[in-house]
């Protein structure tokens, strides 16, 4: 749900610094490869030079959950928490879309931050910002209606024409909520004439309308 576009830190500087660390490695991934799932051992620390990792929770009813997106500059919190505690990973990582990065090995991982400043302070920074985007999720959750969530994710994912290519599915990943209870409010939207769905595609009929519901107090 959160999705902190620009707060990272220098997107070129962490893949930089990382690439030049012993034992670095170049990966590229396909839109739709899986990184990791749950229970997955950490392979190492991960620094995008381009593409989006999405970083979701996915229940055994079949509900799924959002929890952030990675871009060039942010670290994936899940990676980095396995990597300080030891232990497998918690929740799946998606590229978004084709993606390249820098790999760093654990150990080599723990070298750098021992040993490079600079590198440390773009972590931590990183952290600090992915900490905030976690708790903006977790008071929308709690604090903030369904349109209200489901206007500013269609506000959030549409081109400058309007139209976002999507399922209800997806929607309901990216707000928390279930795929009938967003089917139901889309409804609603259309019959107020906010916005027209067709199959797989939403079109944006009233972006003013929309930008009042995702800004309304909750």
């Amino acid at each position: 749900m959160s999705d902190r576009r620009g707060a990272g830190v220098d997107a070129l500087a962490m893949a930089d610094l990382v690439a030049r660390a012993p034992g670095a490695t170049a990966f590229r991934a396909s839109a739709g490869d899986v990184l990791f799932r749950p229970e997955d051992r950490c392979r190492g620390f991960i620094a995008l030079r381009s593409g989006v990792v999405r970083v979701g929770l996915n229940s055994a009813a079949g509900r799924a959950l959002v929890l952030y997106r990675v871009r060039p500059g942010e670290i994936c919190l899940q990676t980095f928490s396995c990597l300080a505690e030891n232990r497998a990973y918690a929740a799946e990582g998606v590229a978004d879309c084709d993606l390249e990065g820098v790999m760093l090995p654990p150990a080599a991982f723990d070298r750098l931050m021992v040993e490079d400043a600079a590198f440390r302070g773009l972590v931590l920074s990183s952290v600090a910002a992915r900490f905030s985007d976690l708790e903006d999720m977790v008071q929308a959750l709690v604090f903030t209606g369904l349109p209200s969530r489901l206007a500013g994710a269609l506000l959030s994912a549409a081109s400058a024409q309007g139209v976002l290519h999507t399922t209800h599915e997806a929607l309901a990943a990216e707000i928390g909520s279930a795929r009938e209870a967003v089917g139901r409010q889309l409804a609603l939207f259309t019959r107020e004439g906010l916005v027209r769905v067709r199959r797989g595609e939403i079109v944006l009929v009233d972006r003013a309308g929309l930008m009042r519901l995702r800004d309304a107090p909750a």
